[in-house]
C-alpha cells in the first residue's frame, strides 16, 4: 500500500492528491501474492474474491506474453471467471504471427472474445480518437482524403529516451516488433480506414482490419528499397551526453549476446485499395531521437497550375498536421497574401488548434481512459484477435526479408532524427521528413 501511495504522489499534481480521499481509498485495496503457475497458490486469491461475483472483474496482465495462457487457464480452473470478468493483455501479444495465434487460442479457450481487451495505449490518446471526429464529423476532409488530392502521409513516433533498463527486452524484440506492429499499425488503420457505419465497437474494428489486409507485402525483394533499420550510438540529448545502445547492452548485468536488434525503423508502406493506391505512407519510429515527438502529417498535392509563378514567395502545398504528443492538437497550413500595399507576395500560414488551450483542460493519461473502458466492457478502443494476427503477418514478412537479405542496422548519433538511409528513403520519391528542425 505504501508503494501505491508513493506512486500517486509521484504521478499526480499537488492539487490532484487529496490525503483524506487517499485514506478512504486505501482501505478498499487488498493485496495477494502468488505464483500464477502453481495451482496450489490460487486459494488465497479465491478467498479474496469470494462474494464479489456481481462486480466487474478486470484481470490486468502486465506480464511476459508467455504467461498469458497459463494465467487465463488458472482463472478458469479456479472458477474465477464471472459473467462480468474481463482480461487485459499488454502488448506485445506474441513475438510473431504464430505465437500470437497460440496465445489467442489459449486465452480464447477461457474467455469469450468480448471479454478480451488487447490494450494499446495509443488508442487511448485524445488526439488519436479526435482523428475519427476530424475525418467523420466534418464534411471538409473526407472528400479529399485519399488519392487524387493527398500526395503522401508521414507518421512519426519519436522518443528521446533510450532503451534504458529494457535493453534485454529490446535485444530480443527491436523497434519493428515493439512499436510498428501495434502502435503505428493502429495509427495507419485510423488514418486510412473507410468510414464505419457507426461507432459500434465491431464496425470500427472491421474497417481497421480491411486496411491491414490491403497492405502491400514487403518481403525480401522490397526490404532494401522500402525499409531502413537503425541503431543509436553515443550522442547528446538536450545538451546532455547519453550512451549508445551497444554500451547499454554491454553494461547489462545479464551479459547477453547482441542479437542485432534495431532501435529505429523507417518504412515506405503502400495500401493496395481504391482510396490509397499510389499514395505512399511513410512510417518512422526510434529511440534517442532529437526530441519526443509523435505526429501524423497529411501532405496534399501541389496546385495543378500556379498563377503566382512570377510573384515573390514560394507556393507550398497544403499540409494537415495531427500532433499526438507532446502538444496535442491539429494544424492546417495554407497560402495567404502577405498584408501591405505595393506588391503581391505569398506566405504559408497556419490554423493551429491546441486541444489543451481550446478546451481548457489537461488531458488525462491514455491508460486512464482505457481502464475506464475496460470496466465499462467497451472493446472499441482495443484490438480484436484478427487485427493483431493480421498486423503480425505483415510485420513477419519484413522480418523474414531482413533475415533472408542480411539487412543490417545503420548507425545514427543519439540526438538526431535517425540514420541517413531514412532520409534517402523519402528523397527517392522527392520528399523529406517533417519536422526538419
Amino acid at each position: 500500500l505504501e508503494q501505491v501511495g508513493e506512486a500517486l504522489l509521484a504521478n499526480l499534481a499537488p492539487d490532484e492528491f487529496d490525503r483524506a480521499h487517499w485514506r478512504i481509498f486505501r482501505e478498499l485495496i487488498s493485496y495477494e501474492t502468488a505464483d500464477a503457475k502453481s495451482p496450489e497458490q490460487w486459494s488465497g486469491l479465491k478467498e479474496r474474491l469470494a462474494g464479489f461475483e456481481d462486480r466487474p472483474r478486470a484481470i490486468y496482465l502486465a506480464t511476459a506474453p508467455g504467461l498469458f495462457g497459463s494465467i487465463a487457464q488458472g482463472f478458469s480452473e479456479n472458477g474465477l471467471i464471472t459473467e462480468r470478468a474481463r482480461i487485459v493483455l499488454e502488448k506485445p501479444v506474441g513475438h510473431d504471427a504464430a505465437s500470437a495465434e497460440a496465445i489467442n487460442d489459449q486465452v480464447g479457450r477461457c474467455f469469450e472474445e468480448n471479454q478480451i481487451f488487447r490494450i494499446d495505449h495509443y488508442l487511448g490518446k485524445e488526439t488519436v480518437q479526435n482523428l475519427l471526429a476530424l475525418r467523420f464529423g466534418n464534411s471538409l476532409f473526407e472528400p479529399i482524403w485519399g488519392r487524387g488530392v493527398v500526395d503522401h502521409v508521414q507518421i512519426t513516433v519519436g522518443e528521446d529516451l533510450g532503451v534504458g533498463d529494457r535493453v534485454a527486452f529490446y535485444n530480443n524484440t527491436g523497434a519493428l516488433r515493439d512499436m510498428v506492429q501495434n502502435h503505428m499499425m493502429q495509427l495507419v488503420c485510423l488514418m486510412a480506414m473507410e468510414p464505419p457505419s457507426s461507432l459500434d465497437q465491431d464496425s470500427i474494428r472491421d474497417e481497421k482490419l480491411k486496411v491491414l489486409r490491403a497492405l502491400k507485402p514487403i518481403g525480401e525483394r522490397e526490404v532494401k528499397s522500402h525499409t531502413v533499420r537503425g541503431r543509436y550510438t553515443a550522442g547528446a540529448i538536450a545538451g546532455k551526453a547519453v550512451p549508445g545502445y551497444g554500451e547499454e547492452l554491454e553494461a547489462d548485468p545479464g551479459d547477453v549476446e547482441d542479437h542485432g536488434a534495431e532501435t529505429y525503423v523507417a518504412i515506405k508502406l503502400e495500401n493496395d485499395n481504391w482510396r490509397w493506391s499510389g499514395v505512399p505512407i511513410y512510417l518512422r519510429t526510434g529511440k534517442r531521437l532529437k526530441k519526443k515527438h509523435s505526429e501524423i502529417i497529411v501532405q496534399f498535392q501541389e496546385v495543378p497550375h500556379s498563377i503566382f509563378s512570377d510573384l515573390a514567395g514560394a507556393l507550398e502545398p497544403n499540409r494537415l498536421s495531427i500532433r499526438l504528443q507532446p502538444d496535442e492538437g491539429v494544424e492546417l497550413s495554407f497560402m495567404a497574401k502577405e498584408p501591405g500595399p505595393g506588391g503581391f507576395s505569398l506566405k504559408p500560414v497556419a490554423l493551429d488548434l491546441s486541444f489543451e488551450e481550446a478546451f481548457g483542460i489537461h488531458y488525462p493519461d491514455a491508460y486512464e481512459r482505457l481502464l475506464v473502458e475496460v470496466l465499462r466492457g467497451n472493446t472499441a478502443l482495443f484490438m480484436r484477435r484478427d487485427e493483431v494476427e493480421a498486423a503480425w503477418q505483415w510485420v513477419d514478412g519484413i522480418i523474414a526479408g531482413w533475415e533472408a537479405g542480411g539487412q543490417k542496422t545503420e548507425n545514427y548519433v543519439a540526438g538526431t532524427w535517425g540514420p541517413t538511409g531514412a532520409s534517402v528513403l523519402l528523397d527517392r520519391d522527392g520528399h523529406s521528413w517533417l519536422p526538419e528542425d
